[in-house]
């Protein structure tokens, strides 16, 4: 007589679908225009920067670090790309070529500061953070740039899907998420930063280069920080040198609402997604309830800290 054992009900990674299905069903009931496709398109609009982010965000938190500098590092590479096109005359592509090569770069020194000189990632990229911020202020002169080529602005442009118009930029985001997702799940160096997060002994013991793993995710987290530098210039259409100072938090806010562990080696890519949605979502359902700004600040807080507290007991049960 056989017997079949019942798996248990993934909440972890059930938790942020269904925080979104209640949020949306809420907003729902406060206002006939939260559902309309214009409106959703608006809120992927308004996500799709922060989203970017928090790829190489989860990336990172995956490997149990933590990347401060990402909200920074994206606005110095959104400057230097912008101008070098509108003020010295470069190429577009050329001068976006420049732009991600300048954050993976960023990305490269916090892995290298991390691996080599065993600095934890919070004191690196809290370090990094005010550097970004620094060079990017005396690059700029503290200017916005403007009058870009058209190029730089093309993933702002939108076209129909029924009666929505929905961005280039937000087909953009979901693309890379797509792409992380497979990259993660299906292939050894996703299943390599996993184990690596779950615990980095065990998987050097298995032959994994823990330290190559490192310095890859976090040069591979600079560069989704340059694409998300090209989308923010292409929503804005300005290079803007304040751009990133909320960004970084929210990024961390996106991947933690999506189920991710901030102590390394759980959670789901997809997640994040989810969880930039869901802060999307709260915003502009509290703006069109006319809640003030600084309550969906107050409330963005108390989700992260309701994230974090269900992660521990999570931990503390499978124990």
């Amino acid at each position: 007589m056989s017997t079949t054992t019942k798996r248990p009900i993934p909440w972890g990674a059930l938790g942020p679908w269904l925080a979104l299905a209640v949020t949306c069903l809420f907003f729902t009931t406060q206002s006939d225009r939260f559902l309309s496709g214009e409106n959703l398109s608006l809120v992927l609009q308004q996500v799709m920067v922060v989203g970017v982010l928090a790829i190489g965000q989860s990336l990172i938190i995956l490997t149990a670090g933590i990347d401060l500098s990402c909200g920074m590092v994206m606005a110095l590479g959104g400057v230097v790309m912008t101008k070098f096109a509108a003020n010295y005359g470069m190429d577009p592509y050329a001068a976006i070529m420049c732009g991600l090569a300048v954050t993976t770069g960023f990305g490269l020194i916090n892995g290298l500061l991390v691996t080599r000189i065993k600095l934890p990632p919070f004191i690196v990229t809290l370090g990094t953070l005010n550097i970004a911020f620094a060079i990017t202020q005396i690059y700029s002169e503290s200017q916005t740039i403007t009058n870009l080529p058209s190029v730089m602005t093309a993933l702002g442009e939108t076209f129909n899907l029924g009666s929505t118009e929905v961005s280039l930029g937000t087909v953009t985001m979901l693309f890379l998420y797509a792409l992380a997702w497979f990259v993660l799940r299906e292939t050894a160096p996703g299943r390599h930063l996993y184990a690596v997060g779950n615990n980095p002994e065990a998987a050097r013991l298995t032959g994994i280069n823990v330290d190559r793993v490192l310095i890859t995710v976090y040069a591979l987290a600079g560069l989704f920080y340059g694409i998300a530098a090209m989308l923010s210039v292409a929503r804005t259409g300005v290079g803007d040198p304040n751009a990133g100072q909320t960004e970084n938090l929210d990024a961390i806010t996106a991947v933690v609402l999506g189920g991710t562990s901030l102590f390394g080696g759980r959670g789901i890519i997809l997640g994040s997604l989810v969880g930039a949605v869901i802060v999307g979502v709260f915003r502009n359902g509290l703006t069109l309830m006319g809640v003030a700004s600084v309550y969906q600040t107050l409330i963005t807080g108390i989700l992260v800290i309701l994230a974090v507290a269900a992660d521990q007991m999570s931990r503390k049960g499978a124990r």
